[in-house]
């Protein structure tokens, strides 16, 4: 499901809100999660799942061109633990 996708589903189900208000409200939630995640805060979502930021230590990596040893430096990745409910709903 993309983006837009997902704000044609919520305006059918809220035909009282302008398909205008849907799309502001959907890019507020998705922008206050993105700014959680980048201040290194982690989001929790009750019967859906959290994210959280994992650090990634600096490694030595390969060119798989030249072969030749280079330096990956230590990065922040953002990750999703899917929650119970979710998990055993998609099992189903």
């Amino acid at each position: 499901m993309t983006k837009s996708e997902l704000i044609k589903k919520v305006s059918s189900k809220l035909p009282y809100l302008a398909k205008k208000d849907v799309q502001t409200i959907v890019n507020t939630i998705f922008q206050s999660m993105s700014n959680t995640l980048s201040r290194g805060e982690g989001i929790e979502i009750r019967g859906f799942g959290s994210f959280r930021v994992k650090v990634r230590r600096a490694k030595n990596g390969r060119n798989p061109k030249t072969g030749e040893t280079v330096r990956v430096p230590r990065k922040k990745i953002p990750f999703f633990k899917v929650g119970k409910e979710l998990r055993e709903r998609v099992n189903r």
